[in-house]
């Protein structure tokens, strides 16, 4: 880990410190989301640069109430359905 500076409003100061191993997962995975939100990393990278698991990255932002699926209803239904297609063919 590395300690780095940056400039935030005066107001904000309050808001920055973190109190425990929790609360700092969750402001270092919050630094990443806009990073993966503009696909500058995956998922899967940036829970490997918090040392976690891809799933307990999800789990996390769930628990924050940020989706990380952003398809439409139709397009995971057309997900599940190549899914249930690619496990009813033969090996």
């Amino acid at each position: 880990m590395q300690d780095v500076s940056i400039k935030i409003p005066d107001s904000m100061v309050e808001y920055t410190a973190v109190q425990n191993k929790d609360e700092e997962l969750v402001r270092n995975a919050m630094i990443l989301f806009p990073y993966i939100q503009n696909e500058t990393i995956s998922h899967g990278k940036a829970a490997q640069i918090l040392g976690i698991s891809k799933l307990d990255l999800l789990s996390l932002y769930g628990t924050l109430g940020i989706p990380c699926l952003d398809q439409t209803k139709e397009e995971l239904e057309n997900d599940i359905a190549v899914i249930r297609n690619l496990r009813n063919c033969p090996a």
